[in-house]
């Protein structure tokens, strides 16, 4: 049976050791110093652990059911679930005068991906609440927030996002839900949602359900579309709940995986609505909850590539395989562990260094998130824009294919169910898929954000690149190991984002071609960069002579490993962007 460990030494790591947070000018960050996130990450961590891991397996196995129009969650779900409302985890960074506790986003993405790790079927429920509460944060009306975001703080009510229709996914234009206005300023949502999670369920009173649609005689195509709060139950002015409101949940997804979350079809059935922002500005709205989905889906690859690789290395060191070629590890057993294999070794260290890195990614865009949002710094917020995308879809693409590696260190094992190592394949690989495909985030990367605002933004990365190697080109521990592999790297994204510029306007499939390239070449030089930040980080701590220096040069040594075997995947994609579109676009349709 799989089981999980929260990562709280390396989260504080990163915290404190490399990006000092609580040394921070951003408004509440001098409360994170290390005793304070500590006891955070120690109490959240002990209810990823003691709470709902042991429901990870019962979510898999019973799944969801469909009875009667009301949706029964798996067994546990529910008391656990007050357990976290109780805690007061749903509302960590949400603000205080709505019940929540005004922590920094930094602090709830830590927490987040613990539980993520844990159970990433149970925490979508407030997970997309905690989204949808921030839709209406942005764009809500006074009267909007004060009915609604109280009790969707503390889940009392939880939150969806409905966009995908059966004929419409990524082209939302498409859509045939639709708002017929009435005279008291609401609207009647007639239609039909595919792929809504937490759809319905019986565990919080009231579901508040954000829905796109559109308003007849406004604008064809994406321009025409709104957004509506549509709830479950309508809400009274003095708070109460009153009338069911006309939707029903008709289905539940059979899924490959996230059992434990409904997955649900729901149908509008003239259900009354009111606008959340502008007529025909539905989409600014709505992506306020998306870019803050992505960037948790993002969270969702890294937690579920930990929760394998942390099997994956118990399962190798008890294993006995074979023998160690150099002489016999284990005289006196009849095997080997699998962990003296050089090919099991590759595997672990390729799961190793990922998983470090790009949780020092992710809370590097969570720390750019709150320096936007608690500064109104333009370029904080221009800069984690740009790595939404990577965020998305390179933490889901190599999550994934972390725990296919997890895996196979199990052989056999691992592909029979009793081990648990194929639900978190299984859980991952839909991170791939919502909140915007892979594909689609790289045409958002390459067609869009690399162009924003002049190219500024891209260019802010490249200085945040050019002045680490400035500041530490004396380091010679850096030096070889670290310092000459990322700047190679970053050679090769830009001559990638160069090639775009020549290349890309007069021909754009030569751009779009490379894109998913692109988005790799990209994160992997973002992981090049917080390794060698990290890398940083830890020899100071060895030269001010840290107690734990196992740990330390643990991180160096994993780190060296990213930089020389996991980086030069730089060159590779570049190759690719440059070879343009005729390798990808010769066939006729009628040819494949």
């Amino acid at each position: 049976m799989a089981s999980y460990t929260p990562p709280t030494k390396d989260m504080q790591f990163i915290l404190h050791d490399v990006l000092d947070v609580s040394g921070s000018d951003i408004p509440g960050y001098a409360e994170l110093d290390a005793d304070f996130t500590s006891a955070v990450l120690d109490e959240a961590g002990k209810l990823a652990s003691e709470v709902l891991a042991p429901l990870n397996s019962v979510g898999d196995t019973e799944g969801c059911s469909l009875e009667n129009g009301v949706v029964r969650t798996p067994t546990g779900f529910k008391a656990a679930f007050d357990q976290i409302r109780e805690g007061g985890w749903t509302a960590l960074d949400l603000p205080e005068e709505y019940g929540g506790q005004n922590m920094p986003a930094i602090l709830g993405t830590a927490v987040g991906e613990m539980f993520s790790a844990s159970n990433q079927a149970f925490t979508m429920y407030h997970g997309l609440t905690h989204g949808a509460a921030s839709a209406i944060l942005a764009h809500g009306t006074d009267d909007q927030k004060t009915r609604y975001l109280p009790n969707m703080a503390s889940c009392e009510w939880t939150g969806t996002m409905n966009l995908t229709e059966p004929h419409c996914g990524t082209d939302l234009g498409l859509m045939r839900t639709k708002a017929d206005p009435q005279d008291d300023g609401s609207y009647k949502i007639s239609g039909q949602k595919i792929f809504i999670s937490s759809g319905e369920h019986d565990m919080a009173e009231n579901i508040i359900h954000l829905v796109l649609a559109k308003i007849p005689g406004g604008p064809e195509g994406i321009k025409g579309v709104s957004l509506f709060i549509v709830p479950k139950f309508l809400v009274k002015d003095d708070g109460s709940l009153g009338d069911r409101n006309g939707m029903t949940c008709s289905k539940i997804e059979e899924k490959m995986g996230i059992h434990g979350n409904a997955t649900c079809v729901m149908d509008y059935d003239d259900a009354t609505g009111w606008l959340l922002g502008e007529e025909h500005k539905g989409m600014r709205a709505m992506f306020t909850m998306m870019n803050e989905a992505r960037l948790g889906v993002g969270m969702q690859g890294l937690a579920q590539a930990e929760a394998a690789y942390q099997n994956a290395v118990e399962y190798a060191k008890d294993r006995l395989q074979g023998r160690d070629v150099t002489g016999d590890q284990n005289p006196d057993g009849p095997a080997d562990p699998l962990i003296v294999h050089p090919d099991i070794r590759r595997a672990l260290l390729d799961q190793k260094s990922f998983v470090e890195g790009a949780r020092a990614f992710l809370l590097w865009g969570a720390f750019l998130f709150d320096r936007s949002h608690r500064t109104g710094d333009e370029d904080a917020e221009g800069l984690v824009s740009l790595m939404t995308p990577v965020i998305k879809g390179f933490l889901t693409d190599q999550g994934f294919d972390m725990t296919i590696l997890a895996q196979q260190i199990y052989g056999g094992h691992g592909y029979i169910e009793d081990s648990g190592m194929s639900q978190y394949a299984r859980d991952a690989r839909i991170t791939m898929i919502y909140e915007g495909a892979n594909g689609v985030q790289a045409l958002d990367l390459v067609g869009r954000k690399l162009a924003q605002s002049g190219g500024k933004y891209i260019m802010a990365f490249f200085e945040e690149v050019k002045t680490f190697l400035k500041e530490n080109s004396e380091n010679e521990t850096l030096k070889a190991d670290f310092l000459d592999p990322l700047k190679d790297a970053s050679k090769h994204l830009q001559a990638a984002g160069m090639y775009f510029m020549q290349n890309g306007v007069k021909n754009p499939n030569a751009a779009l071609s490379g894109s998913y390239d692109f988005m790799h070449l990209f994160g992997h030089v973002c992981l090049g960069l917080m390794w060698a930040r990290s890398a940083n980080a830890a020899a100071e701590a060895l030269d001010k002579g840290a107690a734990d220096t196992d740990f330390y040069n643990t991180k160096l040594i994993t780190g060296r490993y990213y930089m020389k075997r996991r980086l030069p995947a730089t060159a590779m994609h570049l190759a690719r962007i440059e070879s343009g579109a005729d390798p990808v676009m010769s066939l006729d349709a009628d040819q494949f």
